[in-house]
């Protein structure tokens, strides 16, 4: 294997196969101590958490790949906390998809004097560029296009495709008693220009809460598997 690139929660390797390997590490985005998926750089390590972003990873891709939509996995090593993915080209140098159920976080602090905290949100869907010096600056369909990083119909289809994918997860997490608040995604395309879901679907890409209390990564992945 070949190591070709080194994330803040994942590294990746070449396969010789073609395929690309995805090692899970225990580090988690935030600030001063304090898990925030929104955040831009790695803010603590928790014991444990790569391991149950996998599972949680493998559960809902295989949910959602039964359901029709395009993603990257193809396998997964739980006792190496590795997953095995199909080769998929970025847009531009990077981009996060947010689907945002209720007013938290980032969009609470753009927002604030616009919306009250925890207001339901229509399943509302924006990009980030990733881009930790410049905050993860938000991009318009127009920009995208103009910026030539995705075409309008690409656009489209990624919106269509978090709305479907981000009803998996809160039904499923609905069903345990949990509230996804939001949650953030990657995409991107094969050789042929098909977008497909990358990255995972873990606690620490998720802002969940019960009885409007805030869970944590760990005590989320807990409950989940319980």
């Amino acid at each position: 294997m070949k190591l070709i690139y080194t994330g803040k929660t994942k590294n990746v390797f070449e396969l010789e196969n073609g395929n690309y390997l995805l090692k899970f590490k225990d580090d988690c985005t935030g600030k001063d101590g304090v898990f925030d998926p929104g955040e831009n750089s790695i803010g603590l390590t928790i014991e444990g958490v790569g391991d149950v972003n996998l599972r949680m990873s493998v559960y809902f891709f295989e949910k959602i790949n039964k359901a029709g939509i395009e993603t990257h996995f193809v396998s997964a090593d739980l006792n190496d906390t590795t997953m095995e993915v199909l080769p998929a080209r970025t847009f531009g140098k990077g981009l996060e998809v947010i689907c945002r159920n209720r007013a938290v976080g980032s969009f609470l602090r753009r927002y604030g004097e616009y919306v009250e905290e925890g207001a339901v949100l229509p399943s509302y869907v924006e990009m980030t560029f990733k881009n930790d010096e410049k905050g993860d600056p938000l991009v318009t369909k127009d920009g995208l296009e103009v910026l030539g990083i995705m075409t309008g119909e690409q656009y489209d289809t990624i919106k269509e495709m978090t709305k479907r994918i981000t009803a998996i997860v809160a039904d499923d997490l609905k069903e345990k008693g949990l509230d996804l608040y939001d949650i953030k995604f990657e995409f991107g395309y094969d050789r042929n220009g098909n977008v497909m879901l990358i990255d995972e679907i873990a606690s620490g890409n998720m802002r969940v809460y019960k009885d409007g209390k805030y869970i944590d990564p760990m005590t989320l992945s807990e409950l989940f598997f319980a």
